[in-house]
């Protein structure tokens, strides 16, 4: 009889802390309504219609406070036959661009520009000794120097880029966000 006993009042005690746990979970005072002024999580809806324009304001204003002119001229690089490219910049991109690179093109990228080698093998040019920041290792990929698959690589200016290492001919893919342009071989420009 003990045993059904001890049953019982188990049962009662864990009948009424789920009757507390369940008041509580209801919200008692002090409890944050979602949507409401205190609620510090945000949608994503609201991000890009308050946050994102702000940020987006505030960038341009301080890329145009540096006398930016909205595109640069990189000095010409030390490769023969290296043309002097103008590469526009575009204002607050954020479009993750998927690009084929064909032999013997090359891709320029602007000051800031992210570039990501999926696959291929690529090497990196640039208009003196220095070359792109891989930010994946922490290091400087210098001029003429191969690239890793997948790491994130940042062009820190204007003159600097990526181009197929002519000794390979697998086919190149390559992700861009920000400011770039791909010149033939022959230094024209190469239609998207």
């Amino acid at each position: 009889m003990s045993n059904q006993r001890v049953k019982i009042v188990v049962s009662g005690i864990l009948l009424w802390a789920a009757t507390i746990v369940t008041a509580g979970a209801d919200g008692g005072p002090g409890a944050v309504q979602p949507g409401s002024v205190d609620d510090p999580v945000i949608t994503k809806s609201y991000f890009e219609q308050n946050i994102s324009k702000y940020i987006a304001d505030e960038l341009f204003k301080q890329q145009n406070g540096h006398g930016s002119t909205g595109s640069a001229t990189p000095p010409a690089t030390n490769q023969p036959n290296s043309p002097t490219v103008a590469v526009p910049a575009v204002e607050g991109s954020s479009t993750l661009n998927i690009i084929k690179l064909e032999p013997g093109q090359s891709l320029y990228g602007g000051a800031g520009s992210e570039i990501i080698v999926r696959t291929g093998k690529v090497i990196v040019f640039s208009s003196d000794d220095s070359g792109l920041a891989d930010v994946t290792i922490g290091k400087d990929i210098t001029a003429g120097a191969p690239v890793e698959l997948n790491h994130l690589l940042i062009v820190p200016r204007e003159g600097r880029g990526i181009k197929p290492d002519p000794k390979s001919k697998i086919e190149i893919y390559v992700m861009v966000r920000g400011s770039y342009m791909i010149m033939n071989a022959d230094g024209t420009k190469a239609t998207s």
